[in-house]
């Protein structure tokens, strides 16, 4: 099925499986690029080293196309860009909007720039600095998310920018494609459901958890890191929600400080990113401090497989998902429904 999105990156498939801390590294995303799709390996949780032997070793498992997920306003932006570039990876996707200058320096090394949007201004903004698609995440989406639900905020999208537009927030099958396409998108992007395959890494109690969720227990809390995000509920979230904000602060410290060990990074390095956190945002430095909850709960689950001291980002489809099929499988199946879908419309419209 080729779209401007396939066309772009030269998948096969118009599908992308999202770039998800501790869950995205390279044993996923080489099954998904092997299955056709677009997988886009999270270097956020992984230092310079980590992330130059991630991408070295997805190159040595697939031919394929991939792309790897980078903050913008990370202090080492710079050396991470210059793996990309050094390292010939075709795709670039950002979390937040990067700089004009980063996205010209991506664009004329060849590198495709994909930012995640949430809004029509930002879709706008990066689209007239040159990115050359944009992933667009409703709030149905697992993780850090809006609240304006996907069929709403992608038509908006669509109409707003003359760049291919990725749905991201709600999907997980071929009747998904389907509708995505119908609204003006060149693919979807999914994470919940990525996660939930064999070829994840995430441990097997888990993708229980995940797989026994209806969507009633998928919310969206900001007691993890100050701003809205979009998980599975569970008794840790439910003990954050009624924390007093002294505890989550101390909660907060003591995950920052596991943070810097992991990463290497320094606390005036760290001080550096949560000022560039703060820039256009109306966020106290209790919530900055907050924000380093998230990496760190998130490894607790993800890595160690803790679901009782871990935090599970999960999009509102998990409540759907009842399955771990491959990664080739499940491309294949949502390609198989989706043409199917289309043959099923009736003639004419």
């Amino acid at each position: 099925m080729e779209t401007p999105l396939t066309r772009l990156v030269g998948v096969r498939h118009p599908v992308v499986q999202t770039g998800m801390g501790w869950v995205a590294g390279p044993r996923l995303v080489s099954a998904v690029a092997g299955a056709g799709a677009l997988g886009i390996l999270a270097s956020a949780t992984m230092t310079i080293a980590q992330l130059r032997s991630a991408v070295r070793e997805v190159k040595g498992r697939t031919d394929a196309p991939f792309g790897v997920n980078l903050r913008a306003d990370a202090g080492d932006a710079a050396e991470r860009v210059r793996i990309i570039i050094d390292e010939g990876v075709k795709v670039a996707s950002f979390a937040l909007a990067p700089s004009r200058e980063l996205i010209a320096r991506l664009k004329d090394a060849g590198v495709v720039v994909i930012p995640s949007i949430g809004a029509r201004r930002h879709a706008e903004k990066v689209a007239a600095w040159g990115a050359d698609a944009v992933v667009v995440q409703g709030a149905e989406g697992g993780g850090h998310t809006g609240n304006v639900a996907t069929t709403v905020l992608l038509p908006q999208i669509v109409d707003a920018v003359d760049i291919p537009v990725i749905a991201a927030g709600g999907f997980h099958d071929g009747r998904g494609l389907v509708a995505a396409l119908a609204y003006g998108a060149a693919g979807i992007a999914m994470g919940t459901r990525f996660l939930l395959t064999s070829d994840s890494t995430v441990p097997g109690a888990v993708k229980a958890r995940y797989l026994a969720a209806s969507v009633q227990d998928v919310t969206v809390t900001t007691k993890v890191d100050g701003l809205p995000h979009r998980m599975l509920r569970t008794d840790l979230v439910d003990a954050l929600e009624r924390s007093a904000r002294t505890a989550a602060l101390l909660r907060a410290i003591r995950h920052a400080a596991g943070f810097k060990k992991h990463t290497g990074m320094s606390w005036a390095r760290m001080a550096r990113d949560g000022l560039a956190m703060k820039h256009g945002k109306e966020l106290t430095w209790s919530q900055v401090l907050l924000a380093a909850n998230t990496p760190m709960l998130l490894k607790a689950s993800m890595v160690e497989g803790r679901t009782d001291l871990g935090v599970m980002a999960s999009g509102q489809v998990a409540g759907l998902i009842d399955d771990l099929p491959s990664c080739t499988d499940l491309v294949d199946r949502i390609m198989t429904e989706a043409r199917a879908t289309l043959r099923a419309l009736p003639p004419g419209g």
